[in-house]
C-alpha cells in the first residue's frame, strides 16, 4: 500500500494545521488556558447551555445526540468546541490522508460539519468524496464552509445509517468515532474473572451490536463497498470487552485487518485519550492479519521479586503496583500464596467481581480482577498490611 515518507508526512502534517485555523480551531496544552479562552468567547448563558447539552448527550438517546452536534454549530461555539479536539483531528486526520491511496470515491461517514473531510478533499483534489451526517446544521454548516473554500469535489448529505442506507458504492469508507456512540455501553464480558477470552459469537454478540447500532450501521455499510475496496474504522473501542466485539461484528461482514491495528493515543487539552484501534480493513483475500481477541501488550510492569525493594525512591509507594491486564500474569507468579480474605460476587451492572487480600512469601497482596477485564495487583510490606485490608474493604463495600 502507498505510504508517504517522513518528509510528505511532515508536508501533510503542516498542511492540516493550517487548515484547522481556517476553521477557527486552536491548540491548548493546558485546561487553564482553554477555560480562559471559553469564557472570553462564550457568554455565560451559552456555556450553561452547552454543559446542559453535554448531560444530555451522555444519556445516548439519538435524539439528544443530534441535539448537541446541532447546537455545535453555531459560530461562536464551533471553535471553542472543537477545538478539544485538535490533536484528535491532527492524530486521525494524518492517517486517513496517508490511507486513501488509490481509492477514487470515498465516504465519510458521521462527517460532523465537515473538518476532515474538507482536509481530505483538498489533499486529493482528483477524488470524490460524501460527508454524511444525521444532523441537519453540521451538515448546512459544512456546505456553507465547503462554498467558502471553493471546493467542486467533495458533497454532504444528511443521511442517518439506522434509518437510511447509502444509495451507490465507494472505494473507501472512512468511519471514525460514528458506529459504537453508545460509550457507557460496557460491551461483552469475559467467561469468568480468571480468564479474557469471550464465549463465542451468540446472543450476547447480537445483543451488543442491536444496543449499540452497529448491526443495522456495518450492515449498511458493508453492502455500500466495492468488493475491492477497504474501511477504515476508528472507535472508542479500546477496552477489550468492546474491542472483541467490534471485531467481531466486522468479521461477520467479511472484513478483516489488512494491516496491522494501531493504538492510537492523544490528548484532549491534558487529558490522555487512549482509543482505538485504528482498522485498515478489506474483504477475503486482501486480508492479511488474523483478528487478535488478547489484552494489549503491557511491557511496562515486569514482575521480578528480587527487584521489589529497589523499584521506587518513594518511602510511600508500594514494592509492586500494576493496573493493567498484566497484573494477572504477576498474580500467577506470586509463591505460596495464603489468602487471609476474599470475595467473588455478582456486580450490579453483570460483571463478575473477584478480589482477594493474601500473602506470598514475605509480602503482603491485594488482587482484584472482573470480568471486564480490569487487573489490579497491589504488593506492600507486612508492616503496612493494614492500608492493603482497608483498601480491600473499600472495594467489597463499592466505595471505589
Amino acid at each position: 500500500m502507498y505510504r508517504d515518507t517522513k518528509d510528505e508526512i511532515r508536508t501533510t502534517l503542516h498542511a492540516l494545521e493550517a487548515h484547522l485555523v481556517w476553521w477557527g480551531l486552536k491548540r491548548f496544552t493546558s485546561d487553564e488556558a482553554y477555560f480562559q479562552w471559553q469564557r472570553e468567547t462564550l457568554s455565560p448563558a451559552e456555556i450553561t447551555a452547552l454543559h446542559r447539552q453535554v448531560e444530555q448527550k451522555r444519556g445516548g438517546s439519538s435524539a439528544d445526540e443530534v441535539a448537541f452536534y446541532d447546537a455545535t454549530t453555531h459560530s461562536n461555539i464551533l471553535p471553542v468546541l472543537y477545538s478539544q479536539q485538535y490533536d484528535y483531528y491532527l492524530a486521525i486526520g494524518a492517517r486517513i490522508a496517508d490511507c486513501i491511496g488509490e481509492a477514487r470515491s470515498i465516504l465519510d461517514v458521521g462527517c460532523g460539519v465537515g473538518i476532515l473531510t474538507t482536509f481530505y478533499a483538498r489533499q486529493y483534489p482528483d477524488k470524490t468524496f460524501v460527508g454524511i451526517d444525521r444532523s441537519r446544521d453540521s451538515i448546512v454548516r459544512a456546505q456553507e464552509q465547503l462554498k467558502a473554500l471553493g471546493l467542486t469535489n467533495v458533497r454532504f448529505e444528511c443521511l442517518d445509517l439506522d434509518h437510511t442506507a447509502p444509495t451507490r458504492s465507494y472505494d473507501l469508507i472512512l468511519a471514525t468515532h460514528a458506529l459504537v456512540q453508545a460509550e457507557q455501553d460496557s460491551g461483552i464480558p469475559s467467561r469468568s474473572w480468571s480468564t479474557f477470552d469471550r464465549a463465542e459469537a451468540g446472543q450476547q454478540q447480537a445483543d451488543f451490536e442491536r444496543r449499540t447500532g452497529i448491526n443495522v450501521r456495518l450492515d449498511r455499510l458493508s453492502a455500500s463497498l466495492a468488493q475491492t475496496g477497504r474501511m477504515i474504522v476508528f472507535e472508542k473501542t479500546r477496552q477489550l470487552a468492546r474491542r472483541v466485539p467490534l471485531q467481531r461484528a466486522l468479521a461477520a461482514r467479511d472484513l478483516g485487518p489488512i494491516e496491522q491495528p494501531e493504538l492510537i493515543r492523544y490528548r484532549i487539552i491534558e487529558e490522555i485519550a487512549d482509543d482505538g484501534p485504528f482498522y485498515v480493513l478489506g474483504r477475503g483475500a486482501s486480508r492479511q492479519i488474523v483478528w487478535d481477541e488478547s489484552p494489549e501488550p503491557d511491557e511496562g510492569h515486569p514482575f521480578n521479586r528480587s527487584q521489589l525493594k529497589t523499584g521506587s525512591t518513594d518511602p510511600d509507594a508500594p514494592l509492586y503496583e500494576n493496573h493493567w491486564p498484566s497484573a494477572q500474569r504477576a498474580w500467577e507468579q506470586l509463591h505460596d500464596k495464603h489468602l487471609l480474605k476474599e470475595t467473588t460476587r455478582q456486580e450490579p451492572d453483570g460483571r463478575q467481581l473477584h478480589v482477594e487480600l493474601g500473602q506470598s512469601e514475605e509480602m503482603v497482596y491485594l488482587y482484584c480482577a472482573n470480568t471486564f477485564d480490569q487487573r489490579q495487583l497491589v504488593i506492600v510490606e507486612p508492616a503496612r498490611a493494614l492500608i492493603l485490608e482497608s483498601y480491600y474493604q473499600e472495594i467489597v463495600s463499592g466505595a471505589s
